[in-house]
């Protein structure tokens, strides 16, 4: 009998003993390491965190946070590329996994949460890095661009060719979406209006389509105050003023 009772504490210790070894559930590379050598770790109804284990790095994930008033542009499959500081020249290529509905107000600016997957078999990307990321709401090919500049300049009516119509009449008939007017040279150095119909922008450049704009088709898109000759009249009393020589 007091062999069986002393089996049996040998095996009460070893199962305890057991204990001791803790296992990770999966494999993967440890981010963080949140115990030290020698710490006791108590486990009651929560289990503590012991290590940040990433499973795999060859795909990332990347957080961004989307204010409410673009969040309507996005969707899941959209192609995203974006960039890091820590590799400014280079490109990266994702595409948008899900729209976390839990939306956060900071500053009475509400963001929700996009996930963003994205290859990383080099291993160039590592976590926690501040992503700069651009989402494709659409794509046209092989159209006509201008500056954006060119859709809002307007000359004076004495620059308007003969024909043309008020500026201010062309402005109210161009207030509509996707309307436009854009501004090209005429005889003895007047101008002239055409309405082309806009399509997507980049903030920047704008699309515009008709049937007057042609490719490499020169547009005013400003107009230089004064000439040569009275130029030090128009010029700023605060621009700096270089010594004459006496």
């Amino acid at each position: 009998a007091a062999r069986r009772q002393s089996q049996a504490g040998l095996e009460r210790a070893k199962r305890n003993l057991g204990y001791c070894v803790i296992t990770a559930p999966v494999s993967g590379v440890i981010i963080d390491r949140r115990v030290n050598i020698g710490q006791t770790v108590v486990s009651s109804f929560n289990a503590p965190s012991l290590f940040l284990i990433a499973k795999d790095l060859t795909r990332v994930q990347v957080w961004v946070a989307v204010n409410e008033a673009d969040i309507g542009s996005i969707t899941a499959g959209q192609p995203v590329t974006f960039s890091v500081d820590a590799l400014p020249d280079r490109v990266f290529k994702g595409q948008v996994n899900k729209v976390r509905l839990n939306a956060t107000m900071t500053q009475n600016v509400v963001t929700y949460t996009v996930v963003v997957t994205a290859d990383n078999s080099d291993g160039k990307l590592l976590p926690y890095l501040t992503a700069n990321t651009h989402f494709e709401t659409a794509r046209h090919a092989d159209v006509l661009m201008i500056p954006n500049v060119a859709l809002r300049w307007a000359p004076g009516p004495e620059r308007i060719a003969a024909g043309n119509a008020r500026v201010e009449d062309e402005k109210r008939d161009s207030s509509g979406a996707g309307n436009g007017t854009l501004w090209v040279k005429a005889e003895k150095g007047m101008l002239r209006l055409i309405r082309v119909k806009t399509g997507p922008t980049d903030g920047a450049m704008t699309e515009v389509s008709g049937a007057s704009v042609q490719e490499k088709m020169e547009v005013v898109i400003g107009e230089k105050q004064g000439d040569a000759g009275n130029a030090g009249a128009a010029a700023s009393p605060f621009t700096p003023q270089f010594p004459r020589r006496r």
